[in-house]
């Protein structure tokens, strides 16, 4: 269980490091965007993506 735990992190850290490393202009500008998103709305992408995890998850649990 712990060695899956890992795994995800791991696949996290190579799925989030590969927009800056292939499109770093295209990936500052989608950063300098969400600076400009408001709390409520940084939140509701948060939930979205999180629920979008879980459904993921449970997808492949079956």
């Amino acid at each position: 269980m712990l060695d899956a735990l890992w795994l995800a992190g791991a696949l996290v850290l190579i799925l989030e490091g590969l927009l800056p490393l292939l499109r770093p202009r295209q990936w500052r500008r989608v950063f300098e965007q969400a600076l400009q998103l408001s709390d409520g709305q940084l939140r509701f992408i948060g939930l979205c993506s999180v629920l979008a995890g879980l459904l993921w998850v449970a997808a492949l649990w079956r």
